[in-house]
């Protein structure tokens, strides 16, 4: 691939044709604020805080959406564009909440910190703000619009990423927001709940719920979603010893972020009360019962106890070998799952078909 020779701050550095001045300011390790770009998007310049001074150009471009060419001599903090940076953080912040304290994004706000970095300390504009009622019809995530910069950001997720197109901007002018079709609730909607657009914004317009309730996470583990073959990577929230969130892992080459439903939500089984933890057996089967001879199902024999994996693993071999010898061995079926190792449901298919000798097998996963 051919390089561009491009100054950025007085730094002279090679980058990849094809580049955009964010780019090359990145690849400077050169910090340019930015509330609408993201790595896997295409270029929007909706937020106008990436504006440059380029050489050579009539007034600011946009570096997010500016492509790099041959000898661009670039400055990032010129008077002049910390000037209009700091006019831009005013404008989205004259229809912005302000409790911050109150936010559930605190800490963790693109807006909060970009607002830092360009020197906003107080608000010079006053005016008509908006006013909208949360949409929590969504059981995962909900959708304060008051907070919403309009950085479109979630837009193109859904359409670019996921390709759902279940919101995009509506209405015009101040009225303008993200709207779903017919402003219809998003549960209404044809989102399919992955977490992409939560992922994405840079405010608290779009939260997930578990965040209300468990609040800022302490520590971040890397692991592989369990739910399916595919492998995604998860990046595990957790607060306390406890699982408080979950995302997407960008560094992982095979989701690249990217999750369904039951990998971005679906984790709080892990340290639910009533998951079970060790193997459960009738009372009855402990004893060496007949079941034909327990007859009274309210009584304590048919109540599940706790046991150990040889007890319950003897008595399911040896019940399963006794049915195979009493109804042949088609009378047995098997099902396997997706969270298992591929090692884990090859030897049940051998189980299956070598030693009870019955074809009888399925995976959930096909059905």
């Amino acid at each position: 691939m051919s390089k561009l020779t491009v100054t950025i701050d007085h730094k002279k550095i090679e980058i990849p044709e094809g580049s955009t001045v964010l780019d090359a300011a990145r690849a400077a390790n050169v910090y340019i604020p930015t509330l609408c770009d993201d790595p896997l998007l295409e270029p929007f310049g909706a937020c106008r805080l990436c504006v440059v001074e380029i050489e050579g150009y009539r007034g600011l471009p946009t570096a997010c959406s500016t492509p790099a060419t041959e000898g661009m001599i670039i400055h990032t903090s010129s008077p002049l564009v910390e000037v209009n940076r700091r006019t831009s953080m005013n404008l989205l912040l004259s229809d912005h909440p302000l409790d911050c304290q109150h936010c559930v994004a605190n800490m963790d706000c693109d807006l909060q910190s970009v607002a830092a970095f360009v020197g906003v300390r107080e608000q010079p504009y006053q005016g008509e703000r908006r006013a909208y009622d949360i949409d929590e019809s969504n059981p995962f995530y909900g959708r304060d619009l008051e907070k919403c910069i309009l950085c479109g950001k979630c837009v193109r997720a859904c359409d670019e990423l996921q390709g759902r197109q279940a919101i995009s901007f509506g209405y015009r002018g101040f009225a303008s927001k993200i709207t779903t079709p017919f402003d219809l609730p998003i549960w209404d909607s044809t989102c399919e709940s992955c977490g992409r657009c939560v992922d994405m914004c840079p405010t608290a317009a779009l939260y997930d719920k578990s965040a209300m309730k468990h609040g800022t996470h302490t520590g971040e583990t890397r692991t592989t979603c369990p739910y399916c073959g595919v492998g995604c990577g998860l990046v595990l929230e957790t607060r306390n010893g406890e699982i408080v969130g979950a995302r997407g892992d960008r560094e992982n080459s095979v989701n690249e972020g990217h999750t369904c439903v039951k990998g971005r939500y679906g984790w709080e089984y892990v340290q639910h009360p009533d998951r079970v933890k060790k193997p459960l057996v009738r009372q009855y089967l402990l004893d060496g019962k007949e079941k034909s001879k327990v007859t009274d199902r309210k009584s304590k024999d048919w109540d599940f106890v706790e046991t150990d994996w040889d007890t319950v693993l003897n008595i399911t071999a040896e019940k399963l070998a006794t049915i195979r010898d009493t109804h042949g061995a088609d009378s047995i079926g098997f099902m396997t799952s997706a969270k298992c190792l591929n090692e884990e449901n090859y030897l049940m298919n051998k189980l299956a078909r070598q030693v009870i000798g019955t074809n009888s097998i399925d995976h959930c996963a096909r059905l």
